[in-house]
């Protein structure tokens, strides 16, 4: 008997969670912090004013940070290293309960509002002030580029936080996997500096030019050849002239080389913001996806089929862009817009 229970691991109940299917105290004051910061934001989209934006912003966003750092330490670190899935089929918010189905719901419901209804966020309309939850993030937006907030800054700068916070906690979860932990690392690297921060500076030396995401190319990049893109670039001097070119030299000749390589793991896990979003804030609910052999065909053929439709699509929108006579082209700007934006942004992704 002496000799089995000196090979059992020897952990403190004082530094680790005595019961891993259930949140202790140290975890539930982690989740306090982060609902703290997120009813702040929910408070903004309300309309309740505050004093000061920027401290209410920065609050916000640093006790979402910082619950995530106590709730995911607290999982992880007291534990031996090895992935934890405790508990996953008996918490409703990962096994499809009401809290999941809630938050998912308001995710939907988000989309849709920052997709076609911007105003109901406090976008300001014809040059008038923002308001609600988008004046919330003036301060920040004023501080990187000098404009006021849009509903696609809010947006961001939510998903940069939610691939970081998130991601710290995949890094400690698989933590013993050095090959998963340098892989999170690059994609939170990308969604940071690619895909927030250089775009934002850009607009603050050169408000003319294109929002560009260096990272984000055709056809996940479904507006890449949009009019008032290409004449952006065209006209924005050296630095829309490079914006261009590297775009086109990501879809022809970066992508084509590095898949042949690495296969489309070198962007989809490496670089992509979409899965970035996938492993870091997805994680916890992968158990919930089909291992049904159909389900991997289905994934294959609406690969193929996207790829199919954004040819087109694309072809269509470059022909009217060329066309003398936009009206009689295949596809006018608008309807490749909503085409590919309903398909891809919203369903697909």
């Amino acid at each position: 008997m002496d000799k089995i229970n000196s090979d059992k691991p020897n952990i403190s109940l004082s530094i680790a969670n005595p019961n891993p299917l259930r949140t202790d105290g140290i975890q539930k004051l982690g989740l306090v912090l982060g609902i703290v910061g997120l009813i702040i934001l929910f408070l903004a989209w309300g309309g309740v004013a505050f004093p000061d934006n920027g401290v209410a912003l920065y609050s916000s966003l640093g006790l979402i940070v910082l619950g995530t750092v106590i709730y995911s330490r607290r999982a992880y670190l007291s534990l031996p290293e090895g992935i934890k899935n405790n508990g996953v089929w008996f918490k409703s918010m990962s096994a499809r309960g009401v809290i999941g189905w809630a938050t998912g719901i308001l995710l939907t419901a988000f989309y849709v509002i920052l997709y076609w209804y911007p105003f109901l966020l406090g976008k300001g309309a014809d040059g008038a002030a923002n308001t609600g939850l988008i004046a919330l993030f003036d301060p920040l937006s004023m501080l990187l580029k000098g404009q006021a907030a849009s509903q696609w800054f809010v947006y961001g700068t939510l998903y940069t936080i939610a691939i970081l916070a998130l991601g710290y906690k995949y890094i400690l979860k698989y933590r013993h996997n050095r090959y998963q932990v340098v892989r999170t690392i690059s994609v939170m690297f990308f969604q940071l500096g690619f895909a927030f921060l250089i775009p934002e500076f850009i607009a603050r030396l050169n408000s003319d030019l294109p929002y560009n995401d260096f990272k984000n190319m055709w056809p996940l990049n479904y507006y890449a050849f949009d009019e008032y893109r290409i004449k952006g670039f065209l006209n924005g001097g050296n630095l829309g002239l490079f914006m261009l070119v590297f775009g086109v030299a990501m879809i022809f000749i970066i992508s084509p080389i590095l898949t042949y390589f690495y296969g489309k793991r070198w962007y989809c896990s490496w670089v992509c913001g979409c899965g970035g979003l996938a492993e870091t804030a997805g994680d916890s609910y992968r158990h919930l996806s089909s291992k049904k052999v159909s389900a991997w065909k289905l994934e294959r053929w609406s690969i193929h089929l996207v790829t199919v439709l954004s040819v087109l699509m694309t072809l269509g929108v470059i022909n009217t862009y060329l066309s003398n006579n936009p009206d009689q082209s295949i596809f006018t700007r608008s309807q490749f817009t909503w085409g590919l934006a309903i398909f891809i942004g919203v369903l697909m992704a």
